[in-house]
């Protein structure tokens, strides 16, 4: 955690932008690199009857650290892809609670 899903950016594109782009989140949310997940979805978008380009859109999985942190990740993601040629992007957080997560059988927060 956290786990940034991407649509509508070429999986290449992110494969470029990988290492610097986690190791400038895990500077910002101070934690190590192996703690960030890149995911890239394959999806077919359709408009008005047609198959069309999907439109640029990363959620975000996260446990929450506050605004300021936040906003610096927002920063570093927006910056980061668009350096690909992507001229617009939208970011979501969502957040997620410890308690709610499990691994290996037992809760997360334990």
């Amino acid at each position: 955690m956290p786990q940034l899903i991407f649509r509508g950016i070429p999986a290449e594109g992110i494969r470029a932008i990988s290492v610097p782009l986690v190791e400038e989140m895990a500077a910002i949310c101070q934690c190590g690199t192996d703690n960030f997940t890149l995911e890239c979805l394959h999806v077919t978008a359709i408009f008005d009857g047609k198959y069309t380009d999907s439109y640029p859109f990363i959620d975000v999985w996260w446990f929450e650290r506050g605004d300021e942190v936040r906003d610096k990740m927002a920063e570093a993601i927006d910056r980061h892809v668009r350096s690909l040629g992507i001229p617009d992007l939208e970011i979501s957080f969502r957040v997620g609670r410890e308690d709610n997560f499990y691994m290996n059988g037992r809760r997360y927060d334990s």
